[in-house]
Formats: structure tokens, C-alpha cells, sequence
């Protein structure tokens, strides 16, 4: 019995020992996985900008993507998702004049306001000869408020005499007076939907009437108790070319207007647009983060080339980078990547920087008028979807734009603007 005692305990042990090895690869695997993600999700190189994993930054980010793989998690805010931000209620503020909005409103609806189709368009313009060009709002999602208004000059009070700079602003502080009440107005029509509606937006997405959109608005921006805005452009102080954030952090940052008596208290003075932006979340205790964002602000104003230390690069709107919201327009850019990246980096860190590395940036010279033939650049550049609208745009009749005004305004809850033939006046 003895030679067969030993066989059994022999092959016991050794079926012991390979039942150890098992149990110990089925739990060393699944860890090693978790260090993999979260070691990709924090590191550079190749981790870094195309890493699928990129939001899950933390731990309990792991274990909310491993209870369900389709959870996108916020890098800031592991409990804020893709869906439940497509399930939010989100005011898109859409302010200033329509100057080019035949290059940039195609744009906004496509990568703004079509990705959040949940969204609620909220428009507050002074009427100009541009005005009918807003006909291409028909096609937004869902349009909850459109003021088109006569602008009239505002008072320049002592206040706002002291608070604000007519420095660098083209129409000094009746500009800035103009513009703060362009975005605080857009809030005031926010405020009065919520209140005729009984409920709170979750959410407000503040963006230019001349800003164009290279890419879709990235539902990462969207972080819990931060007010998000583009980088770079900053003029000493914060860029305010767009801004998102949850309702009770834009209440702070779009209140432009009737923030100047705080300011004035708190001893802020001489301020231009940016540096009095970043002085009204800084009095309100608003925490902000700046990211790159895929847009850049269509301008037909000229500038020194090349720019100097506190000049302005107009970017060409073919660029790859996001554009954080520089100035740009359509051009033959005949410079190289990296010359414009070494005229941008002399450029003041704190003031009209931008970003430039990795071939993100081609600049126009920016000194004259828009080239002849930039509307073949732009189509190309933009697509043929967007170049189709800009053309439907520029050959408008004045019955195609009654009718595009008429749904518009059968399709808004709130409509305050002229009658639509004195929009489509300049078409006629």
C-alpha cells in the first residue's frame, strides 16, 4: 500500500501546485490590466492625446468603466457621461453681429448645436445689413429665443469710465459696453425661458455669432463647478471668445454688464474685456480652466505682418490645430509651420498668444483685405455640406428668406426681432 500512499500524495501535490499557479494568474491578470489603464491614462507619449482611455484618470474612473464600458468619464467628473449630458438641459447663447455668418453659422449649427440636438438656441443680435444671413438658424435643432434688436448707444457712466480701458478696443468703451450687453442680454433671455418654463438649465454654452467651428464641440468641456474657456488669446487676462459651464458658474461669467459697480468697489480699474472677465470669476469665487478648443473668430479686420510682441495673428482657417478662438479668415498661406510657430512663441506669453506647436497653425498675412478667391478656399476647407450653405447663403432671394425667417420664427418659442421682410431687406 505504501508505493501507492506515495504515488496519491505526489500527484496531489503537483495538482495542488498547478491549482496555485491558476488561481494566481486569474488575479494577477485583471490587476495588471487596471495599472495598464490607469498608468495610460495619466502618462504622456503615446498615451496621450489618441488614448482611448484618456478620461479614466483615477481609480474610481476605473471601476466606473469597468461596471459599464460605455460610460465616457469625465476626467473632472467621473459621475458626468456622454448620455447624461445629451439628457441635460443645455442653453447654446449665440451673441454679435452677423457680419460673416454665411461662413460661420453653417458651422455652429453643424458642430454645436447638432451635436447637443437636446440644446435650446438662445440668439441676441443688433440688426445690420447682415442680419438676413441668420436664415441659416432654420436648420438648428431646436431654437427656444431669437432677439434681433436696433442697437442704440448705451451710457458710459462714471463706473464704467473707471472700471474699463478704452485701449485696443476699436470702439473704445462704448464697444465694450455694446458687447457686455450683448452677452449679459443673452443671459437675461435665458433667465426669463427658465422662469416661463419652470425649470433650470443644467448647463449654458456661450459662443460667437463669428466664430467657426473646425470640429465638434467636445463633451469633456462640460466640468461640474468650472467655468471652461478657450487658451490662449488671453490680453492679461482670461479669453472670453466662448465659454462653458453649469448654470450657476456662467450666471457669474456672462453678467458683463452689471458686474462694472462690484468691480469698481473691489478697486478694479482701467480693465479691458479679458482682464475684466477674469476679475468678475475671480469676485464671484469661480473657478476656471483653460483648454484648446476647435475654433477660430473670422475677422476681416487687418493687422501688422508679421506680428510683433503684442501684435495679433490672423490664422489661416485651414489650420490643424484648435484654434482656441484667434483671429483667422480663408488664405493661400505661403509660410511654413514652424516659421509661424517661431512668430507666435516671440509673441507675449500673457497676451496674444497662442498655440502653435506640431504644425497646428499656418498664418495669413493678415495686413489687407480678404484675397480674391477666398470662397473657393473656404469651401474647400470647409466641406461640401457647409460650402453648399455658404453658397445658398450668398445667392439668397428675398423669398427664399421670408421663408426661411417664417419657419424660423413658426419653430421659436420666443421671437422678438423686426418683421421678416425688414430682415431680408438687403436681399431684395
Amino acid at each position: 500500500m505504501k508505493p501507492l500512499q506515495t504515488l496519491t500524495s505526489s500527484h496531489l501535490t503537483k495538482r495542488f501546485s498547478d491549482l496555485k499557479w491558476r488561481f494566481l494568474l486569474l488575479f494577477v491578470m485583471p490587476i495588471s490590466l487596471l495599472l495598464f489603464f490607469f498608468i495610460a491614462s495619466t502618462g504622456g507619449g503615446v498615451f496621450a492625446e489618441n488614448n482611448p482611455f484618456r478620461y479614466l484618470n483615477n481609480l474610481k474612473s476605473l471601476k466606473l468603466f469597468f461596471d459599464n464600458p460605455k460610460r465616457l468619464v469625465n476626467a473632472n467628473d467621473p459621475n458626468v457621461t456622454v448620455t447624461e449630458l445629451k439628457r441635460s438641459r443645455i442653453a447654446v447663447c449665440l451673441v454679435g453681429g452677423a457680419r460673416r455668418f454665411e461662413v460661420t453659422g453653417p458651422s455652429i449649427v453643424e458642430k454645436v448645436l447638432e451635436e447637443y440636438p437636446n440644446a435650446d438656441l438662445f440668439v441676441n443680435s443688433p440688426l445690420d445689413n447682415n442680419s438676413y444671413k441668420f436664415s441659416v438658424l432654420k436648420s438648428a435643432p431646436r431654437i427656444a429665443a431669437v432677439r434681433i434688436f436696433t442697437p442704440v448707444e448705451l451710457p458710459e457712466s462714471e463706473t464704467a469710465a473707471r472700471v474699463l480701458t478704452a485701449s485696443n478696443s476699436p470702439k473704445g468703451i462704448q464697444g465694450l459696453l455694446q458687447y457686455f450687453n450683448l452677452v449679459e442680454g443673452c443671459l437675461t433671455m435665458i433667465k426669463s425661458y427658465q422662469q416661463h418654463n419652470n425649470f433650470t438649465y443644467n448647463w449654458i454654452v456661450r459662443t460667437r455669432v463669428d466664430g467657426y467651428w473646425s470640429n465638434p464641440l467636445r463633451p469633456d468641456l462640460f466640468i461640474p463647478g468650472h467655468y471652461v474657456v478657450p487658451s490662449g488669446s488671453s490680453y492679461n487676462g482670461l479669453n472670453d471668445r466662448f465659454g462653458v459651464g453649469d448654470f450657476n458658474t456662467s450666471v457669474a461669467a456672462l453678467s458683463r454688464l452689471s458686474m462694472l459697480p462690484e468691480l469698481d468697489s473691489a478697486g478694479f480699474h482701467e480693465l479691458n474685456s479679458e482682464s475684466a472677465f477674469q476679475a468678475q470669476l475671480k469676485l464671484r469665487n469661480v473657478s476656471y480652466l483653460t483648454k484648446r478648443i476647435p475654433f477660430c473668430i473670422v475677422s476681416d479686420r487687418m493687422y501688422e505682418f508679421p506680428p510683433k510682441r503684442f501684435g495679433v495673428p490672423v490664422a489661416d482657417i485651414a489650420s490643424k490645430g484648435p484654434l482656441s478662438g484667434v483671429k483667422c479668415r480663408p488664405c493661400t498661406s505661403v509660410f511654413s509651420t514652424r516659421w509661424a510657430e517661431a512668430v507666435v512663441n516671440g509673441l507675449d506669453r500673457q497676451w496674444s498668444w497662442t498655440e502653435s506647436a506640431n504644425g497646428t497653425l499656418r498664418l495669413c498675412d493678415g495686413h489687407g483685405e480678404w484675397e480674391h478667391g477666398w470662397e473657393t478656399l473656404f469651401d474647400k476647407v470647409a466641406g461640401k455640406k457647409l460650402a453648399a450653405v455658404r453658397k445658398r447663403v450668398s445667392g439668397l432671394s428675398f423669398e427664399q428668406c421670408v421663408e426661411d425667417f417664417e419657419e424660423m420664427r413658426r419653430r421659436s418659442s420666443v421671437w422678438d426681432a423686426p418683421h421678416t421682410a425688414e430682415l431680408c431687406q438687403p436681399v431684395r
